[in-house]
């Protein structure tokens, strides 16, 4: 079954994007977010079209007619520069029904569906449907922050930031084994094969998230293994 706390969670987040969104006014879309090459209108238009997607496998789970979240990496990144150049409104109206579309869709789920199996493209990686609401909740709060409009990772509700640690640290990011160590959080997060000797990063748990899900230098870390291991974008 699905969490129940993630599918919450995934409401108040939603609500707040939502809310900085429509707070954009319509020449802001243009302008680059934190994402390399993409503007704020290509993070509105790939939150909306993500929606649509996992809102389209968990239908395909109620019909019994199997959908994958993508057809293709290649369309997926096409229909998403296609909508960025959509109008601020046509931007804007989008998100909002696809929100409403997924949150429908989760709700329509029968207890014991949850388990189901479920494809992000034809033949690629799978998952089960119960991963849905923590897969958008981090997308969302991602993303939220990736819009450069006011929300940071700083902002983040202290379960989300714990939830990305927990599931950045699981990817292993890095080729390097290190331990994340966040100074306002009991506890560690190990990246990869840590050995005695591997390197400890250091800071504040948002930091740790911000930079493990592949965003900024990590400036605000320290570390005593000289030079932070290199993350991959997430």
């Amino acid at each position: 079954m699905t969490t129940p706390d993630a599918t919450d969670e995934l409401v108040v987040a939603t609500q707040r994007l939502v809310r900085s969104v429509d707070a954009l006014r319509d020449e802001q879309y243009g302008a680059p977010s934190l994402l390399p090459d993409w503007s704020r209108g290509h993070v509105v238009a790939h939150l909306a079209l993500n929606a649509e997607g996992l809102a389209g496998v968990l239908t395909g789970v109620v019909t019994g007619e199997p959908r994958t979240t993508y057809a293709s990496e290649a369309s997926r990144d096409a229909d998403i520069e296609r909508l960025a150049a959509a109008s601020p409104s046509a931007l804007r109206e989008r998100l909002f029904a696809s929100t409403s579309e997924l949150a429908e869709a989760i709700a329509a789920v029968p207890d014991g569906a949850w388990d189901t199996v479920l494809e992000r493209t034809p033949g690629g990686t799978t998952f089960p449907a119960g991963a849905v609401p923590g897969m958008r909740l981090r997308e969302v709060e991602v993303h939220h922050a990736d819009l450069d409009a006011g929300y940071t990772a700083a902002d983040w509700p202290p379960r989300f930031t714990v939830r990305l640690l927990r599931s950045m640290a699981r990817r292993t990011p890095s080729a390097e084994p290190f331990t994340a160590d966040p100074h306002d959080l009991d506890g560690t997060w190990q990246c990869g094969a840590v050995t005695e000797g591997s390197p400890v990063v250091r800071g504040s748990a948002a930091d740790l998230a911000w930079w493990l899900a592949g965003r900024g230098d990590g400036a605000a870390l320290t570390t005593d293994g000289g030079a932070l291991p290199r993350i991959e974008a997430w």
